[in-house]
């Protein structure tokens, strides 16, 4: 259609270039489908599926159900997992939001062990992964380069739980940073951090990953993952205004010339009496509005050492991935 190419072409040059760029990428699972992701890694079929159900938002119909149960090893590595993969576009220097939902199931297992749910996965082949969330216990918790761990929560079952994730992609500690909200709330302030091994690459996985200790069947969904450039395309949406009645019209003055009308026995109304009217109504399930100031407790930031084995069946820069690391990344390399 000549016309529909024209005004294309129009938009293109009217519009600013960053109104086009902003979401770089989604894995929201709306195709109804894991298409959108790079390849997979799980042992059959029922263990990654796409369902039918009720998302996170409002206009979410799909939702991925990642099950891992003890033995699932199709990479024949350490651990036990069923992966989507996504070849992105992290390079060094580079930076992003993503947000995504998680809803861990109500008979999620609990085990003082690794259990990850999303991670950005080095190319190198053996190591833990320089980005990943994960539970352990009874805690939901993000730890970086293997070495810090500057946020954790509580576990909770059964309920959606929303990531806001900003991230400067750099090897270097002076470079890099990360960022997080948890459900509407800023939860880490900016904080400096190696984000990416020296010389390597990086991808991301979702699913479910964790420890061959494990033995209950684990289930976690994931919903509305969204990569993007700008805040704009990641925040969450303002909570819809409460409507406020309209107040009462002031009564006229009476006229200082005209004797009032005879009191018909009415008492006068007190006016510090409660309004008739409704009181607006308060949806205490609104999200809360985005706090972008610093939270009044920063978390510590706690060093845990190594804990998770080889986490990919490597990469094109696997032989890369294990030089210069020095003595600041403390990395395991079971496979």
């Amino acid at each position: 259609m000549p016309l529909r190419r024209l005004l294309l072409s129009l938009l293109t040059v009217l519009l600013p270039v960053s109104s086009w760029a902003g979401v770089v990428w989604r894995g929201d699972f709306e195709t109804g489908n894991i298409g959108q992701y790079t390849s997979t890694q799980r042992v059959s079929a029922d263990r990654l599926q796409v369902v039918q159900a009720a998302g996170a938002t409002p206009d979410s119909r799909y939702v991925l159900k990642a099950t891992v149960r003890q033995g699932d090893n199709p990479i024949n590595a350490s651990g036990n997992r069923n992966e989507l993969v996504y070849m992105g576009k992290e390079r060094e220097g580079s930076e992003y939001y993503y947000r995504w939902q998680v809803k861990f199931a109500p008979d999620y297992p609990s085990a003082n062990t690794w259990q990850v749910f999303t991670q950005w996965h080095h190319e190198g082949c053996c190591g833990s992964p320089p980005v990943e969330f994960f539970v352990k216990g009874e805690e939901i918790r993000l730890t970086l380069t293997n070495t810090t761990t500057p946020w954790k929560t509580k576990l909770v079952r059964g309920e959606w739980q929303d990531f806001i994730f900003h991230v400067k992609w750099s090897s270097s500690a002076s470079v890099g940073f990360v960022e997080l909200w948890h459900n509407g709330k800023l939860v880490l302030s900016k904080l400096k951090h190696a984000t990416m091994y020296p010389n390597d690459g990086i991808y991301l996985k979702l699913g479910l990953y964790r420890s061959d200790t494990v033995q209950p069947v684990g289930v976690v969904y994931h919903d509305g993952f969204t990569q993007a450039t700008a805040w704009e395309d990641v925040k969450p949406a303002d909570p819809t205004p409460v409507p406020v009645p309209p107040a009462e019209p002031t009564p006229a003055e009476p006229d200082a010339g005209t004797p009032p009308a005879p009191d018909a026995g009415e008492p006068e109304a007190d006016a510090g009496a409660p309004s008739t009217e409704p009181s607006p109504i308060v949806d205490s399930t609104s999200p809360s509005p985005v706090v972008d100031t610093p939270p009044a407790h920063t978390p510590s930031v706690e060093a845990i050492g190594p804990h998770v084995g080889c986490t990919s069946a490597g990469g094109p820069l696997g032989a890369l991935g294990l030089l210069g690391l020095g003595g600041l990344l403390r990395r395991s390399r079971r496979r």
